[in-house]
């Protein structure tokens, strides 16, 4: 048997495995969100995927490495998206409040995606101890790159200390979107909070 013939016997196998692993993680958001994580045991989230208690178990031993595998994931979707958009901050040309209004926007959208995730990782604070030092070095990775951006971007952005611009901008961006989806804030509420974040970003980048 050649060895592409090998490959291509595998592949269907490896993709059940991928889809499998993404609809444990899937029910498992639900059933934290609808029973909390002390609620939220194994069988539930088995059950709520639709695989055997045994089948959850090849990928993961409990439900501590569940979550883990749910804040890895958010943390590589929020990086990933947020070296996206600092990407379009450095090279368009666009005026710089409706390019951050796009930030703020897609941040939010980001967060409303699984908002019982945040309050688990951030609110009732666990976010597994082994990520709390890759959450830091992205953060710092981000100011790095974002203080970048701004120097890139003298003609909308007043000269000052890049570094701790960047410092404010990524910690209010993070903080006001998390608050604005954790709090549940009302439609028009939180409409108003994105354009209230803007307008503060925008005047202290221009003060």
């Amino acid at each position: 048997m050649t060895k592409s013939r090998v490959q291509s016997l595998k592949q269907p196998s490896q993709q059940r495995s991928r889809v499998t692993v993404q609809a444990i993680l899937e029910a498992a958001i639900h059933i934290f969100d609808a029973f909390g994580y002390a609620g939220g045991t194994t069988s539930r989230i088995a059950s709520r995927a639709g695989v055997s208690i045994g089948s959850l178990y090849q990928y993961f031993p409990n439900k501590d490495s569940i979550l883990t595998a749910l804040a890895e994931q958010h943390m590589a979707e929020g990086l990933a998206l947020s070296v996206r958009l600092l990407e379009t901050l450095r090279s368009t040309t666009h005026a710089l409040e409706p390019v951050l209004h796009d930030i703020v926007g897609h941040m939010i959208a980001l967060h409303e995606h699984n908002p019982g995730l945040h309050r688990l990782l951030y609110e009732e604070g666990l976010l597994p101890a082994q990520l709390r030092q890759t959450a830091r070095q992205a953060e710092q990775f981000l100011i790095e790159e974002v203080a970048r951006c701004l120097s890139v971007r003298a003609d909308v952005v007043v000269v000052a200390d890049r570094q701790m611009q960047a410092y404010f901008v990524v910690h209010a961006i993070e903080h006001f979107t998390h608050r604005l989806v954790i709090d549940q804030a009302p439609v028009e509420f939180q409409s108003r909070g994105k354009s209230e974040l803007v307008g503060m970003l925008h005047k202290y980048l221009q003060a």
